[in-house]
Order: structure tokens, then C-alpha cells, then sequence
């Protein structure tokens, strides 16, 4: 059966062990593996290598041997506890060996955990999870962390005395980074907290912090919201020659608004803007002004849903562009 983004996560963090299986699917790998991570760590516990109660193989390999699967399966362990068998990188080629395991499955047998990339509606591994009574399927999307994962991440690493000011400024790096970037600020910032029982501050997440997100992006975005409408097309010209896309840079600009939004709006002397240039964005939303940030940020919603319209013809960059500029001489006036 499918699990929904909210049942998901919480599943992940409890999962039944005595389930079939579960598929993990989505476009981005490394958010795949993560949830995966976590949920093979709360079925199994500890030790789980060790015992030889976890297996591992790829989609190639139950490909070319479609028993390894069901064998791996089937087998009978040494050590008591929960066992699955994790398939990596699987595709509907491996189908075969993936829906006779799952037509054989027993209780007792290891459990099936498979992940795999974008999967479409019609994909025979897909459609056998989700209508299996005993196994789920779920889809991961590319969503910064929500605020519960991003507790629930703090928890696991021991740190339970958060603020709201450095809550809010790890929201803001969550969305701005990768996730494997931002789990790993999360273990650094557990080590640097060892010992000090003092909660987390602002300048332990900068002293922890990758030293460099999206610079390029950081370039144009500055440029826009301090009104330096001349510089838009060369920079714009720039990142277009390092890969940048319209989507990315418009996701970009639509986070940098909302967070001069939340500082312009702020009330209790403290707003929580995040980052190197932390006093360029407080000077930019003291400038801008609540009001004229709204007009913005709607600015900038239309733009991403012409990006994303599928009968727009306009060239993306150039609709970026063009709101860039347009932002830039609101921000002037």
C-alpha cells in the first residue's frame, strides 16, 4: 500500500517488523538513502552486519540471478532478531525476481527493503507494493526536511535544547543545502556541543555550517534585492554558463524573499536570518519593508508558475530574468 509523506516518516522511524517490505523510491538518491538509512537502523537495531541478520544486493544482481533474492529471503539466520534484505538501485528489470519474492514471502522470512529512483505510476515494481496487503511503498520528493524531521534529527543527535531563533536559522540552511550536507552539519554540531550544556546558538550552527551554499545563486539574489539592476545580465549571463537553471534560481529567490519577509515582520528584536550575509538580508528587509516584500514574493510565485505551466513558450531564464529586473526596480523605488 502507498504511505503518504507523513505516514512515511513516521513509519521510517518505527517500521513493522513484521511487515513484507517496503519500496523507498524518488528522484534524488541521497535522500533516498537517508530514509533508508534510518529505517533499517530502527528495524534492526545494532549489530545487524555483525549477526549476518542484514543482506545486501543490487537490482543488477537479482537480474542476473533472479533465486539470490528469494534465497537471501528464505535463508534462516544465526542470530535472533529481525532480519531484512536490503536491493539497491533497483528497476522494473529486476521485476521478475522482485514480485516472486514478494508472491513468497512467509512470516518469519527476512524482511524485503528495496530502493530505487523515480518509478513511474505504471512501473511492475511500484504497482506490486503498493497492492501488496503486507508491504508499502513510498515515494520520497525533493522537500527540504520538515520541521519534525528536523527535530527528530536533533533528538537522535542529543542535542534537545534548541531555541526557536537557531531552530528557525537550521530551517533556513535545511532548505538551502543538501540533505547529506545538512545531516552532517546536524553530527558536527553534536560534537561541538559535547561537554557544553549551554543551548545552541546562532554562532554554533555558523561554526558548524558548510562554508559556502549556493554562492552563484547568493550573487544574483544579493544584486536583485539591493537593487543593482545594471549587474542582473552579466551575473544572469554567468550562471547560466555554470548550469544553472530557471526553476533552481527561482526557488532560490522565492527562499531568499520569504526570509527577508519573516525578518521584516519580525517583532521580537531577534529575526532569525541565517547565514554569511546574514547583515546584508537584515539591511535588505529594513529596506524593502514587509509590504513591499508581499509583492514580491507573489512576483515570484507567477514567475514559477509560468516556469512550471506546460503551455508557457517563453524561454525560462528569460521570464527569470526579466522578474529579477522587475524586483529590482520595486526594491529601488
Amino acid at each position: 500500500m502507498k504511505l503518504s509523506t507523513r505516514d512515511a516518516n513516521a513509519y521510517f522511524a518505527k517500521p513493522d517488523a513484521g511487515k513484507t517490505g517496503l519500496l523507498i523510491y524518488g528522484a534524488d538518491g541521497m535522500r533516498v538513502a537517508l530514509k533508508r538509512q534510518q529505517m533499517l537502523a530502527a528495524l534492526l537495531g545494532k549489530g545487524a552486519e555483525e549477526e549476518m541478520r542484514l543482506g545486501r544486493m543490487s537490482g543488477a544482481d537479482i537480474r542476473k540471478d533472479p533465486a539470490m533474492l528469494l534465497d537471501a529471503v528464505k535463508a534462516v539466520g544465526f542470530f535472533p532478531g529481525p532480519r531484512a534484505v536490503f536491493v539497491e538501485e533497483v528497476n522494473d528489470t529486476a521485476a521478475p525476481a522482485m514480485l516472486a519474492a514478494l508472491a513468497d514471502w512467509q512470516p518469519g522470512d527476512a524482511q524485503i527493503v528495496v530502493t530505487a529512483g523515480a518509478l513511474k505510476p505504471t512501473s511492475k515494481i511500484r504497482k506490486a507494493f503498493e497492492a501488496h496487503p503486507q508491504a508499502y511503498a513510498a515515494a520520497i520528493y525533493d522537500n527540504p526536511p520538515s520541521r519534525d524531521e528536523i527535530e527528530g534529527a536533533l533528538r537522535d543527535a542529543g542535542l534537545g535544547d534548541v531555541p526557536s531563533d537557531a531552530m528557525a536559522a537550521l530551517g533556513d540552511l535545511a532548505q538551502a543545502i543538501d540533505p547529506g550536507d545538512f545531516r552532517q552539519t546536524i553530527e558536527k554540531l553534536a560534537l561541538y556541543k559535547m561537554g557544553d550544556a549551554a543551548p545552541v546558538s546562532l554562532a554554533d550552527i555558523t561554526a558548524c555550517a558548510p562554508t559556502s551554499t549556493e554562492a552563484d545563486i547568493d550573487d544574483i539574489l544579493m544584486v536583485v534585492a539591493e537593487a543593482r539592476t545594471q549587474e542582473i545580465g552579466p551575473v544572469m549571463q554567468k550562471l547560466v554558463a555554470q548550469g544553472a537553471t530557471p526553476v533552481g534560481l527561482c526557488i532560490g529567490a522565492m527562499r531568499h524573499f520569504r526570509a527577508l519577509h519573516r525578518a521584516a515582520s519580525d517583532t521580537s528584536g531577534r529575526p532569525a536570518i541565517f547565514g554569511p550575509n546574514r547583515d546584508r538580508m537584515l539591511a535588505q528587509s529594513r529596506k524593502w519593508g514587509a509590504a513591499k516584500l508581499e509583492n514580491a514574493i507573489t512576483l515570484l510565485t507567477d514567475t514559477d508558475l509560468q516556469l512550471r505551466s506546460a503551455g508557457q513558450n517563453a524561454p525560462g531564464m528569460a521570464l527569470v530574468e526579466r522578474a529579477f529586473i522587475r524586483l529590482s526596480m520595486l526594491g529601488g523605488r
